[in-house]
């Protein structure tokens, strides 16, 4: 799945949409690739000289990648996170660098869905995370 692809599935634009490519293997488990570029929103300011991806946008390009796992049940449904759980930042992440991720749903409950996801460049971790999403009715979301 390529760029165009996967907005047809994330309600995500420019500059927040963090995915540059995935799939999901026969095992159900998404790979995801994202390719962090020197103009990008987030590196201004952190840190001068030294830009490093913040943490926060990591777990954000894990999510992102997560939704593929999820797409049937997005018809119609937007993805919240309701947790970012047991995370873990093991290398810092720096222009150029390519974020490959692998997520699996763990464990799911009506619309809520726990998915353990890692980021990883040029194969060394650099995080790990439980994250889980509810997926709320787009006509509900002016409710919230």
């Amino acid at each position: 799945m390529n760029r165009e692809d996967i907005k047809k599935i994330l309600p995500h634009r420019e500059p927040m949409l963090l995915v540059d490519e995935m799939i999901i293997d026969e095992n159900n488990v998404v790979h995801g690739k994202y390719t962090i570029k020197k103009d990008e929103f987030f590196l201004q300011g952190h840190f001068p000289g030294h830009p490093i991806v913040p943490g926060v946008i990591l777990c954000e390009i894990m999510g992102q990648c997560s939704s593929m796992l999820v797409s049937r049940e997005l018809n119609g449904r937007t993805p919240f996170y309701t947790g970012i759980d047991k995370t873990r930042f093991k290398n810092p992440v720096h222009v150029g660098d390519v974020v490959e991720v692998t997520a699996k749903i763990v464990m799911h409950k009506a619309m809520i869905f726990f998915i353990d996801a890692e980021a990883s460049v040029r194969g060394t971790l650099c995080v790990s995370s439980r994250l889980s999403f509810a997926l709320v009715e787009n006509d509900k979301m002016n409710d919230m």
